[in-house]
Formats: structure tokens, sequence, C-alpha cells
């Protein structure tokens, strides 16, 4: 059938592939154009042609949209809409040899299924993420944070996002597996943080040849070797009939009530890799984003420290002292709508779908842009004004806002990432005050989560309540995001 949602041309001499570049260079400021060129809906080449995330032979086309109603439409009725693989493109539709079988569940969890079988595996995999046995993990929170802020000391000045990485791995390897990575990054998780790094790589997926000095080579060996190490885990876990807390071992021991089914080694492999995929780096971003936006807003910086020196009074929290946290969890709620750490959402349609007006062959990928709809006029006043105080007198349906996705697929972390953004704040901001340090340009990169390409200087103080020092000079292209001081 025909192509018929309008977008730019495509790229002279290279073809589609250029748009396909242009956008992974940018998603947000390419996409953002497109919108302002073509309205709500646009093709990323206006014949169609572009791949990229679905693993087939061949994809009809891309198309980008953004607003609570076409996002609806892209995602509803459930059954109409796919998704794959967190390896995307490198995922194996056809047999593969055993050198490349980890690609077949790495990553995959509940991307890689839908239907009947996404329903299944959703239903065993609740009881890890209910809310008690969520908050039993508050004093593992509470003990890593303390243990990862414990060798930074006022007067220094450190890469915040590198900090948060190492503390958002740890809380997440031993929620996870068990398992404490250690202020060094070691285990598992690291095995897995590493891989993640490789695949982000773009070389990775434009050259995926396993040859050697080619990044695809080392990403194949960094998932053997993950997989070997978490199959030993799961056996060892299952020997020991283990009850322990963890999620893998929940995972472990969920049966369905109506068939008994289980979930098989494969398919705890493919959960525990796309969960620690999902649950670190967004985590670590949002703390590195919301530090600098509170850096900038002194008034708003103020006012939370007014919060947690009534409430906890220089203390990390108890479980039943977060919801006396109000301004705390308005502040988190501002950072994620104006830089949710996922900026956009996927989805292929596995029949012939009527979108926003438009006839969609079957297996076109459609990219639902939360950050263009999260920064929509019609929804938020002064939508790029960090404002928590909005949130006292707005109340967006799930479509409208969603940082943590929407509908069947939302994320089943959301309590456990909004519960540790609580916790980890109050304590890094009692311990210190953070400065920005405007040494390097603060710009966005990154295809599937928005990150500070060049890291977030700040210098550590004492928590002296100097709210203003520091407060302005930001560069770069956070700026077209995000209004701040000059």
């Amino acid at each position: 059938m025909a192509w018929t949602v309008p977008g730019p041309k495509s790229t002279p001499i290279v073809g589609t592939t250029g748009n396909t570049f242009r956008f992974t260079q940018d998603p947000i400021g390419y996409s953002n154009q497109l919108f302002q060129d073509y309205g709500p809906m646009v093709s990323l080449c206006e014949q169609g042609g572009t791949n990229l995330f679905t693993p087939f032979e061949k994809c009809p086309g891309t198309v980008i949209v953004h607003g609570p109603d076409l996002i609806r439409q892209a995602r509803t009725p459930h059954s109409q809409w796919n998704l794959t693989p967190l390896s995307m493109t490198l995922y194996p539709m056809e047999a593969v040899s055993n050198r490349k079988q980890p690609l077949k569940h790495f990553l995959v969890g509940l991307w890689g299924v839908n239907g009947d079988e996404h329903r299944l595996q959703r239903r065993l995999m609740m009881p890890a993420f209910h809310t008690r046995h969520i908050q039993s993990y508050w004093q593992d929170m509470v003990n890593i944070t303390q243990s990862s802020l414990s060798h930074l000391r006022p007067g220094t000045t450190v890469n915040l996002v590198e900090e948060t990485r190492l503390l958002a791995m740890r809380i997440v390897t031993k929620t996870l597996f068990g398992e404490d990575s250690g202020k060094a990054g070691q285990g598992v998780g690291h095995l897995l943080e590493q891989a993640l790094a490789v695949l982000s790589q773009p070389l990775t997926t434009l050259m995926p040849y396993d040859i050697g000095g080619l990044p695809y080579r080392r990403f194949l060996n960094l998932i053997a070797c993950f997989d070997r190490e978490m199959r030993g885990i799961i056996s060892a876990k299952r020997a020991r009939q283990s009850k322990d807390n963890d999620v893998l071992s929940m995972l472990i021991q969920a049966r369905d009530e109506e068939t008994g089914i289980s979930l098989s080694e494969t398919e705890l492999l493919g959960h525990v890799g796309s969960l620690f995929a999902a649950g670190h780096e967004t985590t670590s971003l949002a703390l590195g984003w919301t530090v600098l936006l509170l850096s900038q807003h002194p008034d708003i910086a103020a006012d939370l420290m007014d919060e947690l020196g009534a409430v906890l009074q220089g203390d990390p929290p108890r479980l039943d002292q977060l919801d006396q946290l109000p301004l705390l969890e308005r502040v988190i709620k501002e950072s994620l709508r104006l830089i949710p750490p996922a900026p956009f959402t996927w989805r292929y349609n596995n029949q012939i779908v009527d979108l926003g007006g438009y006839s969609l062959p079957v297996g076109t990928e459609v990219y639902c842009s939360i950050y263009a709809t999260h920064h929509m006029p019609d929804l938020y006043e002064n939508p790029n004004c960090f404002d928590p105080s909005r949130w006292e007198r707005i109340n967006p349906d799930m479509w409208e806002y969603m940082p943590f996705s929407a509908g069947s697929r939302l994320c089943m972390g959301a309590a456990f990432a909004m519960m540790e953004l609580k916790i980890v704040l109050s304590i890094m901001l009692q311990t210190f005050r953070m400065e920005f340090v405007p040494s390097v340009s603060v710009d966005r990169y990154g295809i599937i989560t928005i990150a500070p390409k060049n890291g977030l200087p700040m210098h550590l103080h004492h928590p002296d309540r100097n709210f203003t020092a520091g407060v302005g000079g930001v560069k770069g292209n956070i700026r077209e995001m995000v209004q701040l001081p000059a």
C-alpha cells in the first residue's frame, strides 16, 4: 500500500540513511523540527523506508507523533500494537550460531513479548513489584546511598552523572540480583552496564560484524560473559530453593495460579537484563537532571531544604515520612516532565491501522514523543519553566504525563523508581549543597535516554544554604528544553 504520511525528502546521495542518521544524532531536536514543519504526525522520510528499531528484514517506514490523542491511538487497542526487544535491530529473527545465542534473550523481557504471552509474563512478575515488596527495599536504598556518598568530600568537584550512575547500579544490582556491586562497580551489574554502553554506540548496530576491533565483537563477548554469570546465579538460587528478597529470587519462585506455568531460564535472563536497563540509567539520569534544576532555582531549593529539615531533621527518610514530603514529590514530577529520562516510546502495528487520518501498512514503526507532549503549552502553562507548584493545580491523565509510559505497558517499576528518587535525593541534598560548575556545555545526547553529553560537574559544599551561588552561566542545548537564569 502507498506511503502517505508527510515528511522530509530523503537525503541526497545517502538516501533514507541520512534521515535516520539525523534522527539518531539528536532525536529530540530533529523530531521537534519535523513537528514544526509538518505537524504532530510526521514521517521520518516522505517515501517511508526507514528502520530505527524493528528487527525485520523490511520496514515500511517510521512515523513520529506527539500529543495525548495520537499517542493513545498508537498504543490502543493493545492487540494492534507490538513491541520488540531493547536490542532492537540486533535481535535475530532467524536461527543463530552458539556464539550469537545470547542475543535471542538478551534485553527481551516484557519488551519482546506481545499479546497473551505478554499478559501471562506480566502477571507472573507482578508480585515482585507489589507495594509491600517494593517497600522492603527501603533499608537497602538508604544504606547504599549513604555508603556511596561517604567517599565524597566538601571542597571537591565531581561528575554528578558518574556518581549517580554508580549509586543507581548498586541499588539495582542489590534489589534485582541480591548482590551489592560495591563502590568500584563489580559483578554482573558491571558486566551488564558495559554491554549496554557498547550497545548504545552507533557503530555497534551500523556494523554488526563479529570482527576484531569492532564494538559488535566486544558486545557479543560481554553478553556471553553476562549469560554465563547469570545462569550460574539462577542455578545456585534454584539449588538452594532460595527464598531471598531480591526480584530474581521472586521471579524464580513465581507460578501462574491457573496453569502452574513458571518462567524458563531464558525468560528469566531476558527479564533481569531488561529490568536492569530500564531501572538503572533512567534513575541515575533523573537524579542528575533534578539536582541541576535545583542548582539553578535557588528559591525552590531553599523551600525544599526547609521541608526536608522540618520532617527529616538531617536523617534519612523513614518509609512513613516519604508521604510527608509533598514538595519533594512535586520537584521530582516536574523534573520528569521537563526532562523525561526516556523521552520516546515506540511500537509497530501488527495489522493495517488508521492513525491521525493516515493508513499505516503492517510493520510501521511509530515513535511517540513523550518529551514533546510534556512541553505542549495546551497541557502545561509555560512548559519550559521549572515550576513544581504547577502540580498543586493540575492533574494530567496518563496520556498527557507519561514519564513511565502508560496503558497496558506502564512501567512495573514506577513505584520503585519514585521511592528510590525520594530516598536518594533527600539524603544527597541534606549531605551536600551541589553547585554546578559551568566548565562544560550541557548538551543532550542519546537515542533511548536523555543524558548530558559532557557530564554534570558539581562542586560539593557543606549544606550551607548558599543557594544563589553558581546560579547562571549554563551553556548548551539544555536551554532549548528549560528556561534557566542567564
